[in-house]
């Protein structure tokens, strides 16, 4: 059947249905209308008799303008032109047809838009559509045509047509940047969803398929439903409109508008059985082959199928993936939260139970006294807690990278384990919920039905004061924080004569003098990690910022016009290279390479020079070739450029030089370090050679100290020992910023009550700063490290 949507002067009613009889409409196309294709819409051409037709591939919430007037938008993808790399386009529907088109258009359907305005689309680049977009309303005198598949009481006569899209799915190895494609990939990696830095959840993913190629993807979403259902390495995907972009020489994936998601468990001989939220949704049959296509690669050239973990096989010190049975759960601070699960078999060593108010304790109590011995209690941190509080008792759950951490208690010959989901997504860290349709799950519900629980109740009997214990031991509880209270969180490398000094005493007393402290950390600043790393000049004690990589791009894009000197290259301690790009602007780029004994070294001990070229690709070679010198040629020799720019690369490390203090040298002066018997390119020499004072990276906190007598102000000036994290790898380093993160979390947990803090054991010192006529003192940590067993 047809709908048709007009103007009201050439209908009697605004929707009106028209039949389709033995596949031709009863009511053809007026005969004015000429169709027009997609490629051949242009902006500045007048389209009143044409007509444009495609399959709706996506439609938007039907909303209001500030008018008050109805707004709907569809995207229509090119039924004759697929294949082509711009195939949909953006319809803008306003006033009456917007509501009329929303209530009876479906995503399959075929549309039929006459007599439209074409204009430039605003979101052309984001969305990878057409450059215009088209725009629809009854004052403009447009029509819209909806063939579509409808229940009717009609006779047998009246056929319907529904039109699938067909979709082009690129490989891996063909993804161009900017462009928005659909594609398929075996899960390499991945993070489960979890709360991003906004409101909405973010999920990681790394696919891979016979190309051999590699796609990193960060998906975002308000829903958590509609991020991809994945569950483990292995399993397939397929994404539709997903945008491609390029960072650092690798292709990414991101999330774009009308980005949907199907996944399937990539085993091979496993029902093709897509997981998705979305009831609308296309799969045609020739995709089952695709699905079986991918699952014999996998299984032929991935190796995917880790361990399957079970408590009765845990190790301390591992870490480890566990599907198992939500029990119970609790809230235990501000930062952390417990869950009580079981997977049917028993962990063979003692295992911490965390003491919680029997009130605090969700879950069927009978149940669990009955598996007591069988549940383990897992303390999920930080990012992970919104979601455990947001988990239903009895869902089956797959904890990814959980620390079986072995502890003791106050009797040091008894050990135990502990079992934390630490903070942060490293290594895939992240909690799952998996429906009872998985096959790991029917499989975990069959063998926790056989277990004989009454051999559980045997291994050990309780009294009724112990079983009380479980739910309200809140002597265990006051005990726990008392121990935390004890011991301190950090170590004292040294000045070990030292005694303790209140802090009362120490603000009482002239500066300067050094003292040995115990108290508590009530507030640091900056919260926000990352702004307390600054770089720092040992000569002139000046403090500045790290510069943004932005700043680096412009200044090597200000020296690309000099072009290379040609005089310059293939000198007796280095050997040169130097290309044009194909770009418009056919840039000229030169690399120096470093030779020594007249041999060139393996990359991983070469020093090379860069003319030319882009942040992209110094970062490129920064991460193959040792070190990296941006240069740029002058009459005479290479020089290095403005110091505001770094002076060297080593890996993801940028060093920078102190401007106020350093007298830059020509690049010829590194030919002395290259003649030594087994040059090394350490930055020192480096820098000492080309005339460079450099830059240090620090970290910088001020840390408020309370002990019951005072509180004062200390601050931390720190290279690597306190955090023991080198600052200089911080910035770029995901993993080592979970870790100071998690540091900070330990040091100064939010939420908790100042008495429940836990003790720090630091020197200060104390030092007179005098600005004009205004006197202060002022204390400084040293000489301490965070305990290693803290994080």
């Amino acid at each position: 059947m047809l709908w048709k949507l007009c103007h009201p002067k050439k209908a009697a009613m605004p929707v009106q249905l028209l039949k389709i009889i033995k596949g031709e409409s009863e009511t053809p196309l007026p005969s004015h209308l000429q169709k027009e294709d997609l490629k051949c819409l242009q902006e500045g051409f007048d389209y009143t008799n044409k007509y444009f037709q495609g399959a709706v591939i996506l439609s938007y919430p039907l909303t209001k303008l500030r008018d008050g007037s109805d707004f709907f938008k569809v995207v229509l993808q090119d039924l004759n032109n697929s294949c082509s790399r711009i195939n949909s386009i953006n319809v803008l529907i306003y006033g009456k047809m917007a509501e009329d088109c929303a209530k009876v258009m479906r995503h399959g359907d075929t549309f039929v838009v006459a007599g439209f305005k074409l204009s430039k689309s605003p979101t052309a680049r984001e969305d990878g559509r057409h450059g215009c977009h088209l725009e629809v309303s009854e004052e403009a005198g447009s029509g819209i045509y909806i063939y579509t598949k409808r229940s009717t009481s009609a006779a047998s006569e009246t056929a319907s047509v529904s039109v699938a899209p067909k979709y082009v799915y690129t490989p891996l190895n063909h993804l161009k940047d900017g462009t928005v494609v659909n594609l398929y990939g075996i899960v390499k990696f991945f993070k489960p969803p979890y709360v991003s830095k906004g409101t909405d959840y973010c999920s990681v993913v790394t696919l891979v398929d016979p190309s051999n190629a590699k796609l990193t993807c960060t998906l975002f979403s308000g829903n958590l439903d509609s991020l991809p259902k994945i569950y483990k390495i292995g399993d397939i995907v397929r994404f539709h409109r997903i945008k491609i972009r390029e960072y650092n020489g690798q292709m990414q994936g991101i999330t774009s508008g009308g980005f949907a998601s199907l996944t399937f468990d990539g085993t091979v001989g496993a029902p093709v059985v897509p997981r998705t939220s979305s009831k609308l949704y296309t799969f045609l049959d020739e995709e089952h082959k695709t699905i079986e296509e991918l699952r014999a690669w996998a299984a032929s050239n991935l190796s995917i199928s880790g361990p399957a973990a079970k408590l009765s096989g845990v190790q301390p010190m591992l870490f480890f993936d566990l599907t198992c049975q939500l029990v119970g759960k609790a809230r235990v601070d501000g930062s952390s939260f417990l869950l009580k699960v079981w997977d049917g078999t028993k962990c063979p060593y003692p295992t911490w139970k965390v003491p919680v108010e029997a009130r605090d304790l969700e879950g069927e109590k009978g149940l669990l006294h009955q598996l007591r011995h069988l549940t383990v209690d897992i303390l999920v941190y930080d990012n992970h807690v919104q979601l455990a509080k947001s988990l239903k008792i009895g869902s089956f759950l797959r904890i990814y990278s959980i620390h079986a951490k072995q502890a003791s208690t106050d009797n040091q010959d008894v050990s135990h384990v502990e079992f934390h989901l630490h903070g942060g997504t490293c290594y895939g860290r992240g909690i799952g919920v998996l429906p009872e349709s998985n096959p790991d799950v029917k499989e975990l519900k069959a063998f926790l039905e056989s277990v004989d629980l009454a051999d559980s109740q045997n291994v050990e009997s309780m009294s009724s004061v112990e079983l009380d214990g479980i739910f309200s031991n809140v002597t265990d509880l006051q005990s726990h924080l008392q121990r935390c209270q004890q011991l301190s969180v950090t170590v004292l490398t040294d000045h070990q004569d030292l005694n303790n000094t209140e802090l009362k005493t120490i603000l009482n007393s002239t500066a300067p003098q050094q003292y040995r402290i115990r108290a508590k950390l009530r507030t640091f600043k900056p919260q926000k990690l990352h702004q307390c790393i600054k770089l720092f000049c040992s000569r002139c004690n000046s403090l500045k910022e790290v510069p943004d990589g932005s700043d680096f791009d412009l200044i090597l894009q200000d020296s690309a016009p000099t072009a290379p000197n040609p005089e310059l290259h293939n000198t007796s301690w280095y050997d040169s290279v130097m290309w044009t790009t194909q770009h418009q602007k056919q840039r000229k780029i030169a690399i120096h390479f470093v030779k020594h004994d007249e041999m060139l070294q393996e990359p991983e001990d070469t020093l090379l020079m860069i003319e030319g070229g882009t942040l992209k690709e110094v970062s490129k070679l920064s991460r193959r070739f040792k070190c990296v010198i941006p240069v740029r040629s002058t009459e005479d020799d290479l020089e290095l450029l403005d110091l505001s720019a770094p002076f060297l690369l080593q890996g993801s490390v940028k060093y920078y030089g102190c401007k106020q203090c350093s007298t830059p040298k020509t690049i010829k002066s590194l030919s002395s370090l290259a003649a030594e018997q087994r040059p090394s390119w350490e930055l020192t020499e480096i820098a000492q050679v080309l005339g460079i004072v450099p830059l240090q990276y620090v970290f910088i906190m001020k840390f408020t100290l309370v002990d019951g007598t005072g509180a004062l102000n200390a601050y931390l000036f720190d290279y690597e020992k306190f955090f023991q994290i080198p600052a200089s790898e911080i910035l770029t380093n995901d993993f080592l910023q979970q870790k100071m993160q998690m540091t900070m979390n330990t040091l100064c947990p939010p939420g908790r009550k100042l008495g429940d803090l836990p003790w720090l054991e630091c020197f200060i010192k104390s030092y007179n700063i005098t600005d004009g006529m205004k006197h202060q003192v002022y204390y400084q940590i040293f000489d301490t490290t965070v305990a290693e067993d803290v994080v």
